[in-house]
């Protein structure tokens, strides 16, 4: 599965559900601070829109599709080929309705791809909880609706379930993964963890490999080098240095592994090459 490809999936992940303002003033919480920062770096490189919602008067995650529709109504209004995708994440909601909620939005407003985490897993301070039922009725949905799969493997055992989605006939090629390595109680942040990740992909895979926290830019840097794609944003790590003594801001984190890319030969597809490798119409 590792290709050389010159060009490559950078997926920029804006929010997340964890970092508030507290923690970052740079972090955008609001539906127009998420537009104006994924905006800004739209001509750096950026092909991909991993968004979160966050509702605007607590800054707590939400999963409102209303307030999905202002972010990505906001971003198209500039940009009609960058590549949305929303969160279902089970992170802070456990009902079907609510995670799925965001797939139901339609016309220039819908979004390309959808979160679809292969298995539940503990984070540091809480799980992530996505039953069997959960992930094949989501699958389900997403096909149903025209929207693509953002397959998220935090370890081996979710891309051999990826594996049991194909048989099923629930996911179709090609293939998107994000590979999120360093997780405490998931594949840690090493070369051996992502070599056998993605030697179980399967045929016809695009990938992109993100770090949790300090392992961002080391997990970035490293599937530059493998051939892969990169996610890259405040949602996994707000700080600049592994020293933690410099908050980071998106377009920094953004132009840094641009750098490191283009020392490497490598640049991201273009928004409509970017649309054609990940099979969105």
């Amino acid at each position: 599965m590792i290709t050389m490809d010159s060009k490559f999936i950078l997926n920029f992940t804006p929010t997340g559900m964890i970092p508030t303002k507290t923690m970052t003033e740079k972090v955008p919480v609001r539906p127009s601070e998420i537009v104006e920062q994924v905006l800004e770096v739209l001509d750096l490189g950026v092909n991909m829109v991993h968004l979160h919602a966050r509702d605007p008067h607590t800054g707590e995650p939400t999963y409102k599709k209303e307030i999905y529709g202002e972010i990505i109504g906001g971003i198209r209004k500039k940009n009609k080929d960058i590549v949305l995708c929303v969160s279902t994440s089970g992170r802070a909601y456990s009902e079907f309705e609510k995670r799925s909620e965001c797939l139901e939005l339609t016309g220039e407003l819908k979004p390309d791809f959808g979160s679809l985490t292969l298995s539940s897993l503990n984070f540091n301070k809480q799980a992530s909880i996505s039953s069997p039922q959960m992930i094949q009725a989501l699958a389900k949905k997403m096909k149903e609706n025209g929207i693509r799969p953002e397959l998220e493997a935090f370890d081996l055992g979710m891309i051999n379930y990826a594996h049991y989605l194909i048989q099923k006939g629930l996911i179709g090629a090609p293939y998107y993964f994000n590979l999120i390595l360093g997780n405490i109680a998931c594949a840690q942040a090493n070369l051996l963890s992502l070599g056998l990740m993605v030697k179980e992909l399967p045929e016809e895979s695009v990938w992109s490999v993100g770090g949790i926290g300090d392992f961002q830019l080391k997990m970035n840097a490293m599937s530059i080098i493998a051939g892969g794609g990169v996610r890259v944003g405040l949602e996994d790590n707000i700080y600049f240095d592994n020293e933690r003594t410099r908050l980071a801001t998106n377009k920094e984190l953004i132009e840094r592994i641009i750098g490191i890319a283009r020392v490497m030969g490598r640049e991201p597809y273009s928004h409509n090459e970017a649309r054609k490798v990940l099979g969105v119409e």
